[in-house]
């Protein structure tokens, strides 16, 4: 099973509890992931089931190579996407990086705000495990695990608080997530925005390699 199409994988594999589905047309739960995911293929009957179970005005993200769009769908913003895979030997334990729990979110989703590495909703955190790094007692730095597929686990939303940038917290809070993702047989994988060159290059030095060229594209019911 390959990483094209990992929302769907995703949810029609492991995150099936997450998910709202109609046919073969699935989403994450709003307050989990803003995304949707049809087959690889989608024929006009899965469009049409994706158009339900949103209802109309409603904006989610697919993860995906580019596809043509129905008419069903209208079309708000698309940017680039490059996938990496995780090489052997990344993994390893950082004994300062805490799990961070429920209790956690609304520091974690303020600090989504200032660094914007991706979407983090209420219960996002569910999808986890995170880890974060505390100075002083506060939140300066966090990763943790987005989708899971049967093969693979997606490392997602690595911040670090502007003021605490530079000192490689990035790094290893990658390499600790992917610690948690190789216990469980699984290969890390992780995105970023095609122009992010700051953390292409941060993830080529780790000895990630490039899987997929992608777009994050959003789209409305129509």
């Amino acid at each position: 099973m390959g990483l094209r199409n990992p929302t769907y994988d995703a949810l029609t594999g492991p995150h099936a509890p997450f998910a709202e589905s109609r046919g073969n047309a699935h989403r994450y739960l709003p307050e989990v992931a803003p995304f949707l995911a049809v087959p690889d293929h989608p024929t006009e009957q899965d469009w049409a089931d994706a158009a339900a179970l949103l209802g109309p005005g409603t904006t989610v993200a697919l993860m995906r190579p580019d596809f043509p769009l129905p008419e069903l769908f209208k079309l708000d913003q698309q940017f680039d996407l490059v996938q990496f895979v995780a090489p052997d030997g990344v993994a390893a334990v950082d004994d300062e990086a805490v799990v961070l729990t429920a209790d956690d979110v609304p520091e974690m989703i303020a600090l989504v705000a200032l660094t914007d590495p991706g979407p983090f909703r209420t219960r996002t955190i569910e999808l986890g495990p995170y880890l974060g790094i505390r100075r002083a007692g506060e939140l300066i730095a966090m990763a943790g695990v987005r989708q899971t597929l049967p093969s693979y686990a997606e490392i997602s939303a690595v911040c670090t608080h502007p003021d605490h940038r530079g000192q490689g917290l990035a790094r290893r809070l990658i390499r600790a997530v992917a610690a948690e993702i190789t216990a469980t047989g699984r290969t890390p994988f992780l995105h970023t925005g095609g122009t992010n060159l700051t953390a292409q290059r941060l993830y080529t030095a780790m000895g990630f390699t490039i899987t997929n060229r992608m777009h994050v594209t959003i789209v409305e019911v129509a």
